[in-house]
C-alpha cells in the first residue's frame, strides 16, 4: 500500500508535466521518493492524467488497488465532481482517499492599494535609490521593499509585512511623490495592519504544511482560522500585533473591527470548502496515544485495544512518539483493525508540496541554454529529486570487475585458457558482455558471423568466488 502526490504545470515551450511522488512503509519507516515525470501530450484535463497515471502503473505492472490516497492541488482538472482526475480514479479505487490542500486567498481592494505602492518604488530606479536614502536616514531595519509574485504561496504575506515595517517611511516618501496615494494609505491603515497579521499567520500555516514528514494529524493540527476569528471577536488582539498597536492608539473602532471579524469568516468558510478531506477526518485518542482508555474506542477495535495495551514489548516503543510505534512490523499482524485506521492517516501525504517543490528543480533545469532537454525522457530530474543515496563501493567494484576482464581479453586469447580464468573467478557469461562484439572479436573469442566461443556456463561455488583481498 502507498500514498500519491501529483500535480501537473506547463514549461516555458507550453509542454504540460506531471509529476508523482510516492510515500510507503519501509523498514519500520515512512519513504518517500520520486515516482515519475510524464509529459501530458494533448490536453491537462482529468482524464488525461488519469490515463497517464493508469498507462504508468500498468506499464510497471502495478495494481492501482494499492492507491490508498491522493494528494493534489484544488486545480478543476485534478478535483471536478464529474471530470476531474480524483472522480476517474475512485471509478477504479471507490476507497482512495482524496487530499486536496492549497492555500489560495482572494486579494483585497487594500492589499492592491499595497502593490499599487511597491510597483511605483519598485519600477522606478531613482525612485527606489531615493526610498533606500530615506529608510537609511529613518534608521529602519531593512531598506527595500519586496515586489509581490502571485505564484509563490509566501509573496503575498512577505510583501505585505515589509511594507507595514516600513509603513512610515513609504508615507513620508509618497507626500511628496504622490499626495493622493499617501491619503489612500493613510486611510486604510487598519486594513494593512490587519492583513499583514493575517497573512503572517497563512504564512506560518503554510511553512507547517510543507516539510517531508508531514502527516494527516499533524496538518489537521495546524488549521486555526476558527481561532483567530473568535479571539477577534471577543476583543482579544494577541494574534494581530500590528493591529494591537493601532487599537491601543485608537485608531481603530469597533465598526472596523465587525469588518475584519467578517472577512475571517469568509476564509473560514474557504477554509472548510478547500480543506474538508483533512478538516473531515477523525483521529482518534487512542492513535496518539494508544496507552489511553478504551471507552471512546469503536466496538471492534476496543478488544485489539485491550491486547496491545497488554503487551508489555511494545510499550517502549511508544516512547519514540506514535508513528515509531504504528510502523512496527508486528502491528498489522497482530492488530489488523487498529492498524486499518492507522495507515492511511500515516502513509498518506497532506499537501502537494513535493511536487510543487519538483517543479521549481525542473525550471532549474530548463535554463535558456538548456531549453530543449527532453526533461521526462533523461535522468537529469530524477537525480535532482532522488532521495536514493548511490552505493559508491558497488559501483567502484563493477568498475574494477570490468578492467579486471577487460585485461584478462587484451592479454589471453586462448579460449581454454579465458574459459579457466573465468572459473577461477566465478564470472558469469553475462559479465563478459562489458565486452563489445568488436572487442571479442579482436581477441578471438567471437566469430565474424556473431557466433561467440564461449564455454558452457560455469556454476559458481564457494570455491569460485572471487577473493575479496585481490587487488584488482
Amino acid at each position: 500500500m502507498f500514498s500519491l502526490q501529483l500535480d501537473e504545470s506547463s514549461l516555458a515551450g507550453n509542454e504540460a508535466i506531471l509529476l508523482a511522488y510516492v510515500r510507503f512503509i519501509k523498514e519500520e519507516d515512512l519513504a518517500q521518493e520520486f515516482l515519475f515525470a510524464r509529459e501530458l501530450v494533448m490536453d491537462s484535463k482529468g482524464k488525461s492524467i488519469f490515463q497517464v497515471v493508469e498507462g504508468y502503473f500498468k506499464e510497471k505492472e502495478i495494481p492501482l488497488a494499492n492507491v490508498i490516497s491522493v494528494a493534489t492541488d484544488g486545480a478543476p482538472s485534478m478535483v471536478g465532481c464529474q471530470r476531474g482526475f480524483i472522480s476517474y480514479l475512485k471509478k477504479v479505487v471507490p476507497n482512495v482517499l482524496a487530499i486536496r490542500c492549497v492555500i489560495h486567498l482572494s486579494p483585497s481592494s487594500s492589499f492592491q492599494l499595497v502593490i499599487t505602492a511597491v510597483n511605483r518604488i519598485k519600477s522606478r530606479p531613482l525612485s527606489h535609490r531615493l526610498f533606500r536614502q530615506l529608510c537609511e536616514e529613518n534608521g529602519e531595519d531593512f531598506h527595500r521593499l519586496l515586489l509581490h509574485t502571485e505564484v509563490r504561496w509566501l509573496s503575498r504575506g512577505t510583501c505585505l509585512s515589509r511594507f507595514y515595517n516600513l509603513y512610515a517611511s513609504v508615507l513620508e516618501f509618497f507626500e511628496k511623490e504622490d499626495a493622493s496615494l499617501c491619503a489612500n494609505l493613510k486611510k486604510f491603515a487598519g486594513d494593512i495592519a490587519y492583513m499583514a497579521d493575517l497573512y503572517t499567520k497563512f504564512n506560518e500555516m503554510n511553512l507547517h504544511l510543507q516539510g517531508d514528514d508531514l502527516n494527516l494529524i499533524k496538518t489537521k493540527s495546524v488549521i486555526s482560522v476558527r481561532y483567530f476569528k473568535n479571539n477577534l471577536a471577543r476583543g482579544e488582539f494577541s494574534n494581530f500585533p500590528n493591529l494591537c498597536e493601532l487599537r491601543r492608539k485608537g485608531r481603530i473602532n469597533e465598526q472596523n473591527v465587525e469588518v475584519y471579524w467578517h472577512h475571517l469568516e469568509l476564509h473560514h468558510q474557504d477554509f472548510i470548502e478547500r480543506l474538508e478531506d483533512i478538516l473531515s477526518l477523525e483521529v482518534p485518542d487512542w492513535m496518539t496515544n494508544p496507552l489511553s482508555g478504551v471507552e471512546n474506542a469503536e466496538l471492534q477495535l476496543q478488544e485489539e485495544l485491550l491486547e496491545l495495551q497488554a503487551n508489555e514489548e511494545l510499550k517502549p516503543k511508544f516512547n519514540l512518539g506514535y508513528r515509531a510505534f504504528w510502523l512496527q512490523r508486528v502491528i498489522p499482524h497482530l492488530y489488523p483493525g487498529l492498524w486499518n485506521v492507522v495507515r492511511k492517516l500515516l502513509i498518506s501525504f497532506p499537501s502537494s508540496y513535493l511536487a510543487e517543490r519538483g517543479f521549481i528543480v525542473v525550471a532549474d533545469l530548463l535554463t535558456k541554454k538548456r531549453n530543449k532537454l527532453q526533461i521526462v525522457n533523461r535522468g537529469d530530474l530524477r537525480l535532482r529529486l532522488t532521495s536514493i543515496e548511490p552505493d559508491i563501493e558497488k559501483l567502484l567494484s563493477l568498475r574494477a570487475m570490468t578492467l579486471n576482464l577487460e585485461w584478462y581479453f587484451a592479454n589471453i586469447t586462448d579460449e581454454e585458457s579465458a574459459a579457466a580464468i573465468l572459473r577461477e573467478k566465478g564470472v558469469f557469461h553475462r559479465e563478459r558482455s562489458c565486452i563489445s562484439c568488436h572487442q571479442q572479436m579482436q581477441l578471438g573469442i567471437r566469430r565474424p558471423n556473431g557466433s561467440a566461443q564461449l564455454p558452457k556456463p560455469v556454476e559458481l561455488t564457494e570455491a569460485h568466488r572471487p577473493d575479496p583481498g585481490v587487488e584488482r
